[in-house]
């Protein structure tokens, strides 16, 4: 058999089989007089003069048929974009003609034609903003929450320049230090919002995949010329990391907003800006004494800060659990290869083992971790 065949082959032999399952359907004759196994999760709620809009998506064995909607114990008539049964891993928009309350809680109830009900509540009742209508606002917010804190922090790299050997070392080890607590503050962000996604997304699987291939792919860009980044590139790669996570911050504070939860944005806007000030201090650490200029510094603050703008800005708009665990899943994985390459220049640079273990090395991971921890505090209020 010729090499083409031996991949065309079995190629139309996988066709075939899945063409066949789902032709034959051998399962239904099993699951005969079994109700549908239904699930919706309810994605974004936003609130305006017109009443309550939700958007929902579904998943199980079947497509979903919205038959009713209580709003604070009462059924209410609502209008279905598209309209029809939902299917499996489709969304919808419910719009519910509600004169809600500003500032009180409702509680919502979907009701399916299977007779299967799917909660949702809204603490505090608050006009949501629009991308549209509040753009210039929310793209104040992203700047105060990224490019700002971090290009702060990058201004203590006149004093990192002038560091000897021993504070070199404090300093690398501060950067792994911050990093690695970001990388598991991330890892928590992705996989809590892979737990709101509905089943069939299969968003866990989707964090951990997009963090791998992530990790291998900036692995692989890195050293494409064979040897590890090192200072203005390095520099870059923490920046790419750090930016990455900062979309995913921005999609929590616009879904926030969007959700109404006003003082938690407000929380999450203090402690990311102040989290992403010592993110700086991190990116200037690998580029030492090098002589890089100012359009060069502020490309790497824009690098890192102004995905928050446009995470702020989608969730505000588009917010979904699957897609925030994509964005926290790729920047997961670009942390990790940033914290590699950093401790592999920390342990072979500067004296191998002992470079990783020194007293500097050691106190400088202690330190970073507890200054995000520290930092961390404002954002749970």
């Amino acid at each position: 058999m010729s090499r083409s065949l031996s991949i065309i082959v079995p190629l139309l032999l996988v066709a075939a089989l899945a063409a066949g399952l789902l032709w034959l359907k051998p399962l239904d004759g099993l699951s005969a007089g079994t109700p549908p196994a239904e699930d919706v999760a309810i994605e974004r709620v936003m609130l305006d003069a017109e009443g309550i809009h939700v958007w929902l998506r579904a998943s199980g064995s079947q497509p979903v048929s919205l038959a009713q909607v209580q709003v604070d114990g009462a059924y209410w008539t609502f209008t279905q974009h598209p309209k029809g049964p939902i299917s499996r891993l489709s969304s919808a928009r419910l719009d519910i003609d509600y004169p809600w309350v500003d500032g009180d809680a409702h509680a919502l109830t979907f009701v399916t034609g299977a007779g299967t009900t799917f909660d949702h509540e809204i603490a505090v009742a608050r006009t949501t903003p629009k991308a549209g209508g509040n753009f210039w606002s929310l793209v104040l917010l992203g700047l105060i929450v990224g490019p700002i804190p971090v290009g702060i922090g990058l201004l203590f790299r006149p004093a990192i320049r002038g560091a000897g050997q021993t504070a070199i070392q404090f300093l690398l080890g501060l950067t792994i230090g911050l990093l690695a607590f970001l990388l598991i503050d991330t890892i928590e962000e992705g996989l809590e919002s892979a737990e709101q996604a509905i089943g069939g997304l299969g968003a866990s699987s989707l964090f951990w995949a997009s963090a791998g291939l992530s990790l291998l792919g900036l692995m692989a860009l890195g050293r494409r010329d064979g040897a590890p980044p090192e200072g203005l590139r390095l520099a870059l790669f923490i920046a790419i990391g750090i930016g990455l996570h900062n979309l995913g911050e921005g999609l929590a504070i616009g879904a926030s907003l969007s959700a109404g939860e006003v003082a938690l944005a407000s929380y999450l806007v203090m402690g990311f800006a102040l989290h992403n000030v010592t993110e700086g201090v991190g990116i200037a650490v690998p580029l030492g004494a090098a002589a890089v200029g100012l359009p060069a510094l502020a490309g790497l603050a824009a690098v890192a800060g102004v995905p928050a703008i446009l995470g702020t800005l989608l969730g505000v708009s588009a917010y979904a659990p699957h897609l925030a665990a994509l964005a926290f899943g790729i920047g997961a994985g670009a942390i990790a290869q940033v914290i590699i390459e950093l401790t592999l220049q920390l342990s072979g640079r500067l004296g191998g083992q002992q470079g990783l273990l020194a007293r500097g090395s050691v106190a400088g991971m202690a330190a970073g971790v507890a200054v995000m921890y520290v930092t961390s505090l404002v954002i749970q209020g």
